[in-house]
């Protein structure tokens, strides 16, 4: 399930007319990163887990990619998935590092 979130994020961040071809590039490169890290949390944690931070990605990532942007809304799902990957920074540092670079990212495209 985590695998189809990422998917439907990448297919979202591909679609979206609204971001600059350099910048889908760099958000796909970093979507390429996170997906093997969430997989890895679902193995050595929990599925529920996994399934959360995909949730949060593809939220984040559906607000940044709209034509009439919400920054604070965007802040706000940004903050919830940092928090989300905090717990992991010992155990899955890869990604904590992936989700905090994407973050960063979509928090640009969201000014």
């Amino acid at each position: 399930m985590t695998d189809e979130r990422i998917e439907k994020t990448k297919s979202a961040v591909e679609s979206a007319g609204n971001i600059p071809a350099d910048k889908k590039a760099e958000l796909l490169d970093r979507l390429s990163k996170i997906k093997p890290a969430i997989a890895k949390v679902a193995q050595t944690h929990n599925e529920e887990h996994a399934q959360s931070i995909a949730r949060l990605v593809e939220t984040s990532t559906h607000e940044a990619a709209r034509k009439n942007r919400r920054p604070e809304l965007l802040e706000k799902v940004l903050r919830e998935l940092r928090q989300s990957v905090e717990k992991f920074e010992a155990s899955h540092p890869e990604l904590v590092a992936s989700v905090n670079e994407y973050s960063t990212l979509l928090s640009a495209l969201g000014i």
